[in-house]
């Protein structure tokens, strides 16, 4: 049962969405995860979706489709890239729920971009990538 499982605070895993400038001089995002802790992660299942409204009215709702990635693991340092988001999304909560193994412990957490948070003023640089973005640790 889900009571029966300890689950302690994620920490040292972070969750980016950085744009990098294509040969056609336009941006392409993507949502990396960053494993900033000392010991590897493994067995990691990230899954992703957006919700909320379409328009400022708040009338009509919105849902994406739920995506489901595995990753064997990540080293201490290391990063991969989940998806690819779109620009057409921002608008929306950016949900994406990340669970991981460090020895026999099960790590748990979601990371939430709210609605309009993915935008130019709120772009940082990204050590670990070399690419601006919005991180969410």
């Amino acid at each position: 049962m889900k009571r029966d499982i300890s689950f302690l605070p994620v920490e040292g895993v972070q969750v980016v969405i950085a744009r990098k400038l294509t040969e056609l001089n336009q941006y392409d995002w993507q949502v990396f995860l960053i494993n900033q802790n000392d010991v590897a992660i493994r067995n990691v299942f990230v899954t992703s979706k957006g919700y909320g409204f379409s328009d400022q009215t708040q009338q009509q709702s919105q849902t994406t489709s739920t995506l489901r990635h595995y990753f064997e693991g990540l080293q201490p340092g290391e990063h991969v890239v989940v998806e690819t988001i779109m620009p057409d999304v921002f608008h929306l909560n950016n949900q994406y729920w990340v669970s991981y193994y460090i020895g026999d412990q099960i790590f748990d957490k979601k990371f939430i971009f709210v609605p309009d948070s993915i935008t130019e003023q709120n772009l940082i640089q990204i050590q670990e990538l070399g690419l601006e973005g919005i991180l969410h640790a």
